[in-house]
């Protein structure tokens, strides 16, 4: 038990610079081919803090964890709406930009109600459902990139959308940082998955749980890192934008990924967790015009926190 929570520590640890290695390198490939730095965070950062998930949930859907993989993107977003934005918001209040995210919340919660619908319909998600989720996500792909120019068109900020060029950086360096953050994406993914599943089997926890609880949390940290620096920066578009952008990512990417690598059964007892997750989305929704209006205050910070907190210990108990 002791050698398999720091295997998952370990592997945490990996999955973290895992990503790290990978968006560096994949930016760097960007500017020296020129592309916007704009283009740049809502593609290249949004999925970066998203790899974790995506690996662990890819790695268990090879190895028939159907639990721990859906157990994984639930949780993860779980995590993402009440734990990480509710942190953040208690260390730092953060301003929602509503004109730009309303779209996005809707797209977050449709997602949400559709793994639901077909869950409960098939009990299994099949290849097929999974090659619609990717066809959606890149629907999404395509909606953020052209929405963001036309964004930038209007204001004329010819600098948030002017190409870079860097000459100094290397090929190489980019290849390399690739690579390199693959491997320890992919060998993160096997620790944590492998530890989890033999620690759930120690306590005679289900692999949801552990899914939906701990390898959620550990896969969440880039996300939370990410939140708590743009809090503390003021930067506050970033912190709703990832939370958002994640979750849809984990739902569409995630998700449809592992779907089409192998069919994922789908039990009833994740429909308490998904009518949470749709529930926090519009929570998340509706707090723009609740007190403080578009301000997740400290007092809402506290209250996701909670909610957050109770759910959990539900689980375990």
């Amino acid at each position: 038990m002791f050698f398999s929570c720091i295997f998952i520590i370990i592997g945490f640890f990996m999955l973290i610079k895992g990503a790290d290695f990978l968006v560096q390198g994949a930016s760097d490939v960007a500017k020296k081919f020129h592309v916007s730095e704009l283009l740049i965070g809502l593609t290249i950062v949004a999925i970066g803090t998203s790899l974790p998930e995506f690996f662990i949930s890819l790695t268990s859907a090879v190895n028939g964890y159907s639990e721990l993989t859906l157990g994984n993107v639930i949780g993860s977003n779980i995590c993402n709406l009440l734990l990480i934005l509710g942190v953040s918001a208690i260390i730092t209040p953060i301003d929602m930009n509503i004109k730009s995210t309303e779209n996005y919340i809707t797209f977050s919660l449709l997602s949400t109600v559709l793994v639901l619908a077909f869950g409960n319909l098939n009990h299994v998600l099949t290849r097929t459902y999974g090659a619609f989720l990717l066809l959606l996500f890149l629907a999404y792909l395509l909606y953020t990139i052209l929405e963001s120019l036309r964004e930038n068109k209007e204001k004329n900020i010819s600098d948030s959308i002017a190409l870079q060029s860097n000459k100094n950086i290397s090929i190489l360096s980019c290849i390399v940082k690739i690579i390199i953050g693959i491997l320890l994406l992919k060998f993160g993914g096997d620790f944590v998955v492998d530890n989890a599943v033999s620690l759930s089997n120690f306590f005679g926890i289900s692999e949801s749980i552990v899914g939906l609880s701990i390898v959620a949390i550990g896969t969440s940290l880039p996300e939370l890192a990410t939140c708590i620096i743009s809090g503390i920066k003021r930067n506050s578009d970033i912190a709703v934008g990832n939370i958002i952008g994640s979750n849809i990512l984990n739902l569409l990417l995630v998700l449809g990924s592992s779907c089409l690598i192998h069919p994922i059964t789908y039990d009833i007892s994740f429909n308490n967790e998904l009518i949470l997750l749709i529930v926090s989305t519009l929570i998340f929704w509706v707090y723009k015009d609740i007190g403080q209006k578009n301000t997740v205050t400290r007092l809402k910070g506290l209250t996701l926190l909670g909610v957050y907190l109770i759910n959990t210990l539900l689980l375990f108990s």
